[in-house]
């Protein structure tokens, strides 16, 4: 029983591999490019709006509201990055239902990968919201020997989106394994609806904890300064 896309190798030439993680995550990336290139080239601000528009103005409000309610006042600023990954982690789960296709997300390297955007991300957005001397000096808060704590605890939440994601990734490719050997005539439709939940929540608590940290970075210099 296969539990990771990373077992499926597509090609090979020496030391060089493809398998199908990276396969399925370009294809994805691919597909997700194009399909916002074709939204997007005839938005309309009229009445009359295409039901693609109006599902990518539903999901854009929706996400934007969240970041809102998480403490990030500039939405938009953020919308981008944090839409994208959302929107990833969730079209992967919702993939799952094509035949021979297996989530990327599956794959602890995929997983990483993610952790590792949030992690580059979140200082960016702190040091150009609150500056890089502001930004370096909060880790020193509330005294310079919470200087290693604080840099660890950057460190281990990463490697805990990570782990957390793929876990939970893995463990429902698995449950739904074991089912399908013992029980295959029933289980792979209630086993595909509840894969496509997990997928969606997953999504949902990466996305929110991606917003968290970006508004922790940010919120001191919300406080320094109301106006900006």
């Amino acid at each position: 029983m296969r539990i990771s896309p990373d077992a499926i190798i597509l090609w090979q030439s020496g030391f060089f591999k493809v398998n199908a993680t990276v396969a399925f995550t370009w294809g994805l990336m691919l597909v997700m490019t194009l399909v916002a290139v074709l939204v997007t080239r005839k938005l309309s601000t009229g009445m009359e709006r295409s039901r693609w528009q109006n599902l990518l103005e539903i999901v854009v409000t929706a996400l934007e509201r969240q970041i809102i309610e998480v403490g990030i006042v500039s939405a938009r600023t953020y919308i981008g990055f944090l839409g994208t990954l959302f929107l990833f982690v969730a079209t992967a789960s919702l993939c799952s239902v094509i035949p021979g296709y297996e989530s990327p997300t599956a794959s602890l390297s995929t997983t990483t990968a993610l952790a590792l955007c949030v992690f580059v991300a979140v200082p960016l957005y702190g040091i150009r919201q609150r500056g890089l001397r502001s930004y370096l000096a909060s880790y020193a808060e509330p005294t310079v020997f919470m200087l290693p704590f604080n840099v660890i605890g950057e460190i281990s939440r990463t490697l805990a989106l990570a782990v957390r994601l793929f876990g939970n990734m893995m463990s429902g490719a698995m449950i739904a394994g074991i089912l399908l050997i013992v029980t295959p005539f029933f289980f792979p439709i209630v086993m595909t609806a509840l894969g496509l939940l997990t997928g969606m929540i997953q999504a949902y608590i990466f996305f929110i904890l991606a917003t968290v940290y970006i508004a922790a970075a940010t919120a001191v210099s919300a406080r320094n300064n109301p106006t900006g």
